[in-house]
């Protein structure tokens, strides 16, 4: 977070804000960088998605290559594509502090979605999908801990049943609900002269 330069919510609960400065032997004094060019704008760009949502770069570009074939604008697509992951709606929805614990927690089959266990991270919640805890996986200290504090607030596209600890896909993630500055064209960008 600190070598991107902003804080991820879904990489960790911790903030950059304490050392506010690039890491490295230099410290506070590598801050004064020269000009960023273009070609680095772009990774950075690509790299605060990629560490966000946890993918590996063959994970990345697959998603980016399913964006750019459909009919949608790429930008919009790859973040719906990203947002959709079952791994990040258990996170986006408070079952998790961030998506490394929400995908742990899906991998080890503690979440229904409509009534049936799942266990894949990667799986695309679709418009209409309930995602409930098991009943024996309700006591877990995190998933408590977690919805009890939601540090980030959940998007108009979940809705959240408190009573029976569910939450549902209303409708598509857009641009404006990833929690934080995003500029996706410089995404792209990047991949557009490479693939």
């Amino acid at each position: 977070m600190r070598a991107l330069g902003i804080d991820l919510p879904g990489l960790s609960r911790k903030t950059m804000w304490d050392r506010p400065y690039p890491p490295g032997v230099h410290g506070p004094k590598s801050a004064r960088r020269r000009k960023i060019s273009d070609f680095k704008k772009q990774l950075l760009e690509k790299q605060k998605l990629r560490f966000n949502y946890g993918l590996n770069e063959g994970q990345f570009r697959r998603l980016y290559r399913e964006a750019v074939h459909s009919k949608d604008p790429s930008g919009d697509k790859l973040v719906e594509l990203l947002e959709r992951r079952l791994d990040n709606f258990v996170f986006r929805a408070g079952f998790a502090p961030t998506i490394p614990a929400a995908r742990q927690l899906v991998c080890h089959g503690h979440f229904l979605v409509n009534g049936k266990r799942l266990n894949i991270p990667s799986y695309r919640v679709r418009e209409g999908d309930v995602v409930s805890l098991r009943d024996r996986s309700k006591e877990l200290s995190t998933v408590a801990a977690s919805l009890e504090d939601v540090r980030i607030a959940r998007p108009d596209w979940i809705e959240f049943d408190e009573g029976k600890a569910s939450a549902t896909v209303k409708g598509s993630p857009k641009v404006e609900s990833v929690p934080f500055a995003l500029e996706i064209d410089l995404v792209i960008e990047y991949y557009s002269k490479r693939l």
